[in-house]
């Protein structure tokens, strides 16, 4: 009988039998390979967890790639921006001397908007001051412009503001600092600009042409052109600037110029070298002093800060003839004398383009 059961028990297919210390039988360890075909799940989440890890250390070691550029590239920029301040300080620091002119005449009027709009009396210096008002919401972008005799009065003369919504800058010009309206009968002219801001047309109160009478004798006058050139150096010049003007007869009146179109207006006349009846005037040209690293002219004593906006303006053919200078005394207060043939009302505008935004000048 113990032979047949020995027999029995060899017969048996496959029966594992456990030995010494949990060590299995050969027919499970060939049992191990079929099952390492086909993994579990929870080893196929473990994989994907390691890949979502990976992914998102990935992310995140660009996010800082990214954040290390960006402030490199601000800390560039904003070092670009200290040196071009620095480089506008040299390159438009108007050097001042110590000659003083004598003090304005006292000026009497009876009537401000005939006043404003006659030239200068000849061998007499206008001289006034021009505030800026930006408080406000709005102001910042459309500010407020004011001019006043520069004397201890302080006589107000004009008020301007930038109109909105206009496809081009367009100013408005009033001899009541409270009535600024293009309807309002304080209204006394405008200043227009074309798109790029570098052409600046200066009108009278009078009718637009087109609702004048056949005879155009209520029709507008033109006072001034004022062409800014293009600048290609950039920041690295100051601004040049022609104005072209009415012509004067013989009583030292200003000829009246009424176009009845675009096409015959003082920009096109000035383009066209059509200069019967017109004076061209340009700006002074600085000049660059080696000591102070700075483009220099001579104030007079009338302006005392370094801006791009101080100019001069000189007939060709007398450069010591100024006509008009313009220039920066605090952060919202300018200097503005004028001298004949030019009005406050054309004085008071080619200040406000010297404002106004240039696309292709700067």
């Amino acid at each position: 009988m113990e032979k047949k059961t020995q027999k029995a028990r060899r017969k048996l297919p496959n029966r594992t039998v456990t030995t010494v210390k949990g060590k299995q039988s050969p027919a499970k360890r060939r049992r191990k390979p079929a099952l390492a075909l086909c993994p579990c799940s929870k080893h196929q989440e473990t994989k994907t967890k390691t890949k979502k890890k990976t992914k998102i250390r990935r992310q995140r070691r660009k996010q800082r790639q990214r954040r290390a550029t960006t402030l490199t590239l601000r800390k560039k920029k904003n070092q670009r921006r200290k040196r071009a301040k620095g480089r506008r300080k040299r390159l438009y620091l108007f050097m001042l001397l110590d000659q003083e002119r004598p003090p304005t005449p006292e000026i009497e009027f009876d009537n401000l908007e005939i006043f404003v709009l006659q030239p200068a009396p000849q061998g007499v210096t206008i001289k006034c001051r021009v505030t800026r008002d930006q408080r406000g919401m709005d102001k910042s972008l459309y500010p407020l412009y004011y001019l006043h005799l520069d004397n201890e009065k302080k006589t107000f003369l004009l008020a301007g503001r930038k109109r909105k919504k206009c496809a081009t800058s367009n100013y408005l010009i009033s001899i009541d600092a409270t009535d600024l309206s293009r309807g309002g009968e304080n209204f006394v002219g405008k200043l227009r600009s074309n798109l790029m801001g570098t052409k600046f047309t200066v009108f009278d109160n009078a009718l637009n042409p087109e609702r004048a009478l056949p005879d155009m004798s209520n029709a507008r006058q033109e006072l001034a052109g004022i062409i800014y050139e293009t600048n290609v150096l950039g920041m690295k010049g100051p601004r040049r600037m022609t104005v072209i003007v009415p012509g004067m007869d013989k009583d030292n009146d200003r000829v009246p110029l009424r176009p009845r179109n675009e096409c015959d207006g003082l920009l096109i006349r000035h383009q066209n070298r059509r200069t019967e009846n017109l004076i061209e005037l340009r700006n002074k040209t600085p000049v660059w002093n080696e000591e102070t690293a700075s483009h220099v002219l001579n104030f007079n004593g009338r302006v005392t800060q370094a801006s791009i906006k101080n100019f001069q303006i000189v007939h060709s053919k007398d450069l010591d003839y100024i006509v008009m200078q313009f220039g920066r005394i605090a952060d919202d207060i300018f200097t503005l004398d004028f001298n004949y043939p030019l009005c406050a009302v054309q004085a008071f505008a080619i200040a406000l383009s010297s404002f106004d935004g240039k696309i292709a000048c700067e």
